[in-house]
């Protein structure tokens, strides 16, 4: 009777693991990681977060409260063999959603070999660790960015095109913030090349050649995102290499001078965080046919200037001030096409600007009066201790 109640058990357990889906996320931990965690908790069985817990981003080095409770978080570093080998032998993954990444624009510059260790090995490292445990998940979905393409496609007044390459520092330094002549297009990776003009962006077009090349040789699918400038609840707010958003809102509710750089018209395209995470649970969960990879933006020309006005009026704070400073690598220009990440993914921004400013602003005020109420409990205690 044992050896017939074996077998049964075994065919259970198989049975069981057919149907199980697991889903992994490096950088699982982060602004977006948080963001997709209760989606991709609602349609997988499984969702294992990978993140190495950076004190730059997690300087309290706890569980984000932000991270479905239903996702199982382990500290692993993406950049390291041995890591994968341990997450790998705990959860082979249908799906893997590929978010880690050092992100720092001007940082990158003077950090060129950690921002290539984590995002050139970092994904280096996933994929020889796929093959050695002899795993090809369903798809592989990437967050690049708009970083890529530099400062892109512009424009000569008869509307032809050219690519002016990236703005050099005596440029800056003259206070030369445009390119004579031209004028800075829309970006959409079916008509505008990619053109790296910091390391940061190097790496991420990197990681796009990376897991598109290897996902082709083993019959995976890859879906590719290049992500506009994201901004929303969950940010960090210590990190300096952060959105500006949040950094511009936590001057203003201190009553100070939003300083911009350049002459203040630096042209982004700010996209709330739930945008881009319906964007990406989509690719997640659908197979779009279109090509890649897809533009995710609002769609919008915002400038700098006009985030930092309506920041300082949310909060009733001075007016900004225009600084001159500039910082090397930055583009001048850069928003996005959505036309095809709207088709292909039946997607579409629902947030605008100001209504993203106010949610964001209002979570900052939560988050800043918690803090407060902590250190005075903390220094009531302290007190009567004494």
């Amino acid at each position: 009777m044992c050896s017939v109640r074996a077998p049964l058990a075994r065919l259970d357990y198989l049975r069981e693991t057919l149907v199980t889906r697991t889903c992994l996320v490096t950088g699982g931990a982060g602004f977006i990681g948080c963001a997709i965690s209760r989606d991709l908790a609602n349609a997988f069985d499984r969702v294992v977060a990978l993140d190495n817990m950076h004190p730059q981003i997690h300087p309290s080095q706890g569980r984000p409260a932000e991270l479905d409770e239903r996702v199982e978080l382990h500290r692993l570093d993406v950049s390291v063999a041995e890591d994968w080998d341990h997450a790998l032998a705990e959860a082979a993954p249908d799906v893997i959603v590929h978010l880690a990444a050092e992100t720092g624009t001007g940082q990158s510059l003077t950090e060129a070999s950690r921002h290539a260790s984590v995002n050139v090995v970092g994904t280096t490292q996933m994929l020889d660790a796929l093959v050695r445990h002899e795993i090809r998940p369903d798809k592989i979905v990437l967050a690049s960015s708009r970083a890529v393409y530099g400062e892109g496609q512009w424009v000569d007044h008869e509307g032809r095109p050219s690519y002016p390459g990236q703005r050099t520092h005596a440029m800056l330094r003259a206070g030369q913030w445009d390119f004579k002549g031209l004028t800075p297009s829309v970006q959409s990776s079916t008509t505008v090349k990619a053109s790296p003009a910091n390391v940061y962006a190097a790496t991420k077009f990197c990681q796009e050649n990376l897991v598109t090349s290897w996902c082709g040789s083993f019959g995976v699918t890859p879906v590719l995102y290049r992500l506009q400038n994201v901004y929303g609840p969950g940010q960090s707010l210590i990190n300096p290499y952060t959105g500006i958003v949040s950094l511009f809102a936590r001057l203003a509710r201190s009553g100070k001078s939003i300083p911009v750089y350049e002459d203040g018209q630096i042209v982004r395209d700010f996209v709330f965080i739930d945008d881009v995470a319906s964007a990406i649970v989509a690719g997640v969960l659908h197979s779009p046919a279109a090509v890649q990879p897809y533009d995710i933006g609002l769609g919008e020309r915002t400038t700098i200037m006009q985030i930092a006005q309506a920041i300082a009026e949310h909060y009733g704070a001075p007016a900004p001030h225009v600084t001159g400073q500039f910082r090397d690598g930055d583009v001048r220009a850069a928003w996005a096409d959505t036309t095809r990440a709207r088709q292909a993914l039946d997607w579409e921004p629902l947030v605008g600007v100001t209504e993203g400013i106010n949610r964001l602003c209002d979570w900052i005020d939560a988050q800043e009066d918690a803090s407060a109420e902590t250190a005075t409990a903390m220094s009531t205690d302290t007190a009567t201790e004494v």
